[in-house]
């Protein structure tokens, strides 16, 4: 069956389930109001990267806030990171703390935007090119494109002009607005001014302004905001659709689209010609579907689980093209923003103990050791991050947010193990190396393998289980 006939199918079998289960009266609750509430709880991971990319354009275009924590820059520019992400960093999205970041969202809409990047040395680096979906476009990196300096064209479906001479042509854009998310590596906090003088060499610029001075280029921030809940319980939808229709779906994803359109949901509705028992479904469904995506983020849906790790699924990056709407939703969107193709990350989550309960730092500590020659095998790096249920790091008095084979004075022990403690108070000053500091209460950890070489691929090799240690 094609990935819409499933999801389809998934989508009734839901709709029968809930009106089972939430059955009122009817003098309290009408069928339309039933049906509208039922299509959109199971539309809304399906539409869910169009209201957060929308919520993310907006506030990293239009909010100026602290430099050093919050991106902003104009349409077509890049926000640099000064540092490496850390606690006062509070957008979610599960940032990691081995790379800064550089983001743009640019418009392709009109014509070809070109990125360019200077000679990277041997410098780990990747630029994915992620569209408003949160599918994966393409990817300039060390891996795919290699690290001599180049010029890379992002272009618009029809486009059949010239480009300038040494830019190569990346794949077609499949949406107009487009999120690019760099990460550069950092070997420590020294290392910090050698990244921040690449950062500065990195260029955006749109095809007619190729060749013109940098100062020439146009700076805009012009981009609607999201419409506001607490003024308009149908904000969330009127976002959504207003996204899809400037972002417009595949064609492949029609009949999905049909079956949401009959409660005014997707590119083209129009919300205020619903009616009323049917608003009143689709405003309960809104307010229940980001409850249920903020609990769906912290249990980790998707992917594999081997010795209670997840590994992140060989779909990641095109989870939308694979008919996996609930996980794009949850896992590639809310909760990665813009993924790694899996060749150039590998990422394995757990937010559970090895007895199946939630971990919580303020019940137990844990230890995850790995035995001598079982270290992740990979041809870049590899980290072990702290996140709390909200995807943020997590605020700790020694300042450390990941820990892996870049951090000094890590101990191992007499037979080559290594034994890493994650817990909220210090394992004493003897450990405190290979210390992990979690917070006082639930969290989540994300071990990333950056270039995993093939025995992470074909998962012969997995994560060790975590230790639960009762207080």
């Amino acid at each position: 069956m094609k990935p819409i006939g499933q999801f389809l199918l998934a989508t009734f079998f839901t709709v029968a389930l809930m009106q089972s289960a939430q059955s009122e009266p009817e003098e309290q609750v009408s069928w339309r109001e039933q049906y509208a509430y039922s299509v959109g709880m199971a539309a809304y991971p399906y539409t869910l990267p169009y209201l957060f990319n929308s919520q993310l354009r907006w506030m990293w275009t239009n909010l100026k806030r602290d430099p050093e924590r919050f991106p902003y820059a104009a349409i077509n520019h890049f926000y640099h990171a000064p540092k490496l992400t850390d606690a006062s960093y509070r957008d979610g999205g599960g940032p990691n703390n081995d790379t800064v970041y550089s983001e743009a969202w640019i418009y392709v809409g009109d014509e070809p935007i070109i990125f360019t990047h200077p000679d990277m040395g041997d410098r780990n680096f990747s630029f994915h090119f992620t569209s408003y979906s949160s599918d994966l476009i393409d990817v300039v990196s060390q891996r795919a494109t290699g690290a001599d300096a180049g010029h890379f064209a992002m272009v618009p479906p029809g486009f059949e002009g010239e480009l300038p001479a040494g830019v190569r042509r990346l794949e077609i854009a499949t949406t107009p607005w487009i999120l690019v998310l760099g990460r550069t590596m950092v070997d420590g906090k020294q290392d910090m001014p050698n990244v921040a003088a690449l950062q500065q060499q990195l260029r955006l610029t749109p095809l007619s302004y190729w060749g013109k001075p940098v100062e020439t280029l146009p700076a805009s921030h012009d981009v609607w905001p999201p419409y506001k809940s607490k003024q308009d319980p149908l904000a969330s939808w009127r976002t959504i659709n207003r996204a899809m229709t400037e972002n417009p779906p595949p064609g492949s994803e029609a009949a999905l689209l049909n079956f949401l359109a009959q409660v005014h949901i997707g590119p083209g509705q129009d919300l205020d010609t619903l009616d009323d028992d049917s608003k009143r479904g689709l405003a309960r469904a809104a307010r229940d579907g980001h409850k249920m995506a903020i609990r769906a983020r912290s249990d980790l849906p998707g992917g594999t689980t081997v010795n209670g790790w997840r590994r992140s699924p060989d779909a990641t990056g095109s989870m939308g093209q694979a008919g996996l709407y609930f996980e794009r939703g949850i896992m590639q969107s809310f909760k990665g923003i813009s993924p790694n193709y899996p060749v150039e990350g590998r990422y394995f989550n757990r937010s559970k103990s090895a007895e199946g309960d939630l971990m919580d730092a303020s019940q137990a500590n844990y230890r995850l050791t790995f035995p001598a020659g079982k270290l992740p095998p990979v041809d870049a790096f590899w980290s072990i991050t702290m996140y709390g249920p909200d995807a943020n790091l997590v605020d700790n008095p020694i300042d450390r947010y990941s820990i892996g084979d870049r951090t000094a004075g890590l101990k191992f022990g007499a037979d080559g193990s290594l034994t890493l403690y994650l817990q909220h108070e210090s394992p004493g000053k003897g450990k405190e190396s290979n210390w992990l500091p979690a917070p006082d209460g639930n969290f989540y950890v994300s071990i990333r393998t950056y270039r995993p070489r093939e025995e992470i691929t074909n998962g012969t090799w997995v994560p060790e289980n975590i230790e639960t240690v009762k207080k």
